[in-house]
């Protein structure tokens, strides 16, 4: 949507995944990692492209830096104006299904529908296998789709809300392990909507080409540059 707008895509993957953490765990590096990154960088907006961070930090982030900050939430929303059977099925880690931050949601948007949460944190790492071309373990799929399928009415989700950043990469496996008509949904329009609105007449260029910083072990950075040159990235550099 902001093709002209240069972007730095951060991942931390030295502290991945960061679904099986703690909260103080998570809100501690995403407060550290973001502020030194905004004192280096200085970017006119933030995105926090992960629901965990978002459903945790999200408010203490806004608190402690002076520029826009987009966080990702679950798209419950959505996913209740879609379903037809009113049972709504929702994939994260184990750290955002169970936040107030996903009950509010449910709360305020879903309150007539049936929500099924199931945390799969197995999909995380087939994402990261299947970004750097290699091929996931099938029954990985499997057990996820059992996870929503074997709770009561399970049989009736007809929506499925991808409640992870790493999940949409997967939706053609999820789509064959499920086997039906199921509507995926994500927040990455909204995500995006939201950015070009609030940098909405802001003059965009680039003086050199877009770039990745990666935490953590660099030895895989050559396949995951391949996956994210069709994006415009260009380079990864270490942190």
């Amino acid at each position: 949507m902001l093709p002209k707008a240069p972007l730095i895509y951060v991942a931390d993957r030295a502290a991945l995944p960061y679904g099986d953490k703690s909260e103080a765990e998570i809100a501690a590096r995403v407060c550290g990692l973001l502020g030194r990154l905004a004192e280096r960088f200085q970017p006119r907006l933030i995105c926090i492209a992960c629901n965990t961070a978002s459903t945790i930090a999200l408010g203490m982030v806004r608190e402690v830096l002076e520029v826009p900050v987009v966080g990702t939430v679950p798209a419950i929303k959505p996913a209740a104006a879609l379903t037809k059977t009113g049972v709504i099925g929702l994939l994260g880690t184990s750290a955002t299904i169970r936040q107030a931050y996903v009950d509010r949601l449910e709360a305020e948007f879903a309150a007539d529908k049936r929500l099924l949460r199931h945390a799969a944190p197995e999909l995380v790492g087939a994402a990261e296998l299947k970004l750097r071309g290699g091929t996931p373990d099938p029954a990985i799929f499997a057990r996820a789709v059992a996870g929503l399928r074997d709770q009561p009415h399970g049989d009736q989700i007809d929506t499925v809300v991808l409640a992870c950043t790493h999940f949409p990469l997967l939706e053609a496996e999820l789509a064959a392990a499920f086997g039906g008509q199921i509507v995926f949904v994500d927040g990455a329009q909204g995500i995006a909507r939201r950015i070009a609105y609030l940098t909405d007449g802001q003059a965009f260029g680039r003086s050199d080409q877009d770039f990745a910083i990666v935490t953590g072990d660099t030895a895989d950075n050559p396949a995951l540059l391949r996956a994210l040159q069709p994006y415009g990235i260009s380079r990864i550099f270490p942190l």
